[in-house]
């Protein structure tokens, strides 16, 4: 049999960071609400979770680099909102933003978890901040643990 290597939701010692964006804070303060709720829900320590913000979503890959090269923390959180305007800087803001956290993660080897919102709506932003769709902050800081924990176990 193949051998299965999984990550669990346990915190244990790992420190996490949590990169969120005041544009849109309506929004995005309900997504850090429910990433800090779930780590306490899994038993993280608050010792070992820091909430850096930022100005926007745009700026969330260069926060999250710094971060993560600092070697403090097992995942970074990027939390962000971005709603669809009547221009194309919507397609910019979110094509470079998710692209900036994918490189991060990629050249540091530390998880960096999209928890950015991209809506066409308000409404839809909504939703997904937990009036309807569940809560991104919530599932971000979920993967953020699981994946510390696989990589703890990847590296042996």
């Amino acid at each position: 049999m193949a051998e299965d290597i999984t990550g669990s939701l346990v915190p244990g010692d790992h420190r996490v960071a949590i990169a969120v964006a005041r544009f849109n804070e309506f929004i995005t303060e309900h997504l850090l609400t429910a990433a800090v709720a779930t780590w306490a829900q899994l038993g993280g320590s608050d010792e070992n979770l820091t909430v850096a913000r930022v100005p926007g979503s745009f700026e969330l890959p260069v926060t999250a680099k710094h971060l993560a090269a600092s070697g403090d923390y097992a995942a970074v959180i990027c939390l962000g909102c971005v709603i669809r305007g009547e221009t194309d800087h919507y397609d910019h803001v979110v094509e470079q933003t998710a692209k900036g956290i994918r490189e991060v993660g990629t050249e540091t080897g530390v998880p960096c978890i999209f928890g950015v919102l991209t809506c066409d709506t308000l409404e839809q932003a909504i939703h997904r901040a937990g009036a309807k769709m569940g809560n991104q902050g919530r599932s971000a800081m979920m993967a953020a643990v699981e994946m510390a924990d696989l990589v703890e176990r990847l590296r042996g």
